[in-house]
């Protein structure tokens, strides 16, 4: 590790910022990861927080920065350590992969020392983030262009792990955020992984990718001061944020994901519906068209649902995926 201490020792919460190496380059340079910290006197829980695992989804980068803006005056206890760029050159090519090994980072923890690129940048972040035994981790991450933020709680880990994944969902329902159950089977991924050594651990999908939102990244720095305040690590706070949503969808209702109806045939979409809007089971969706304007299908909603976004592409193939949704009790009643 290279430090670059910015330390006030006439402040109460210690800041630390250095590198940590991942990798030589066939010029001999170094490649790194910035590591941010923020540590209270006190003692209490320690806090992890990721960003930009997959290179084109920025956002949680500037919400790790903004945090770190404010925690000196407002940690009370414990530590927040973060990863805010953990792929640098998915980053500057603006690809949502390691571009010269063309791997998904978040599709190669827990990572191997002697592996691929991808497996040894996982093995050093993952063994990091253990050494530090943290309480929560929380990965940022940003969906589609148009969508709507909210938290991902990964699927069920098995009866083994069943204490910290409670606590997961506990924590997500804290955030202010619409928190949605993901129901694909993804077996490599940074949050999943730490779910099965028995840590909590979060997904935020924050809005649109490629680019710095600003009022994506207001919403993931509120729902990170919300958990810090539900872990007792800042002052309780007098209004808590919330997303604006319907009651149904909102105050920490779990919600399943579901990402159909597909299309089926060929043509260019007009979306009918906004992300964040409720659709009733039967309601058009969207509607595919020629290149002559000539309607080729309606699209409607299979269930009940809020909508979390659209498609990146309006161009719509058969068995491609149209828009996001977050389906609530009356189609999965059995919550954790």
């Amino acid at each position: 590790m290279i430090g670059l201490d910015n330390s006030n020792k006439n402040q109460r919460v210690q800041i630390h910022y250095s590198f940590m190496n991942i990798m030589t380059g066939s010029d001999l340079s170094r490649r790194r990861l910035p590591l941010m910290s923020a540590a209270s006197p006190n003692p209490g829980p320690v806090v992890w927080l990721t960003a930009c695992g997959h290179g084109d989804e920025v956002g949680g980068i500037v919400v790790i920065q903004e945090i770190f803006r404010g925690i000196r005056r407002r940690l009370l206890c414990g530590s927040v350590h973060a990863f805010p760029l953990m792929n640098p050159p998915g980053f500057e090519a603006g690809s949502r992969h390691i571009t010269m090994s063309r791997e998904d980072l978040n599709r190669s923890f827990p990572g191997n020392p002697r592996g691929s690129l991808g497996e040894r940048m996982a093995d050093r972040i993952f063994n990091t983030i253990l050494e530090a035994a943290p309480t929560l981790v929380l990965d940022l991450h940003n969906d589609w262009i148009e969508s709507i933020p909210f938290v991902l709680v990964d699927r069920n880990p098995g009866d083994l792990h069943q204490e910290p994944y409670k606590k997961t969902i506990q924590i997500g329902r804290e955030a202010g955020l619409c928190i949605i159950l993901d129901t694909e089977e993804i077996n490599k991924s940074l949050s999943f992984n730490l779910l099965l050594r028995d840590i909590p651990s979060l997904t935020l999908e924050l809005g649109k990718s490629h680019v710095v939102s600003e009022s994506n990244v207001f919403y993931g720095v509120e729902a990170i001061w919300n958990i810090l305040a539900y872990l007792g690590m800042i002052e309780p706070r007098e209004n808590s944020f919330g997303y604006p949503l319907p009651p149904e969808y909102g105050s920490g209702n779990l919600l399943r994901y579901s990402d159909k109806p597909y299309g089926s045939r060929t043509g260019i979409i007009r979306f009918l519906v906004k992300p964040g809007s409720t659709v009733k089971k039967g309601q058009p969706l969207a509607k595919i068209v020629n290149a002559f304007g000539r309607q080729q299908e309606m699209v409607t909603a299979l269930h009940d649902a809020i909508v979390l976004g659209h498609s990146d592409s309006s161009a719509a193939f058969p068995g491609t995926p149209i828009m996001a949704f977050g389906i609530g009790d009356s189609i999965f009643p059995k919550m954790p």
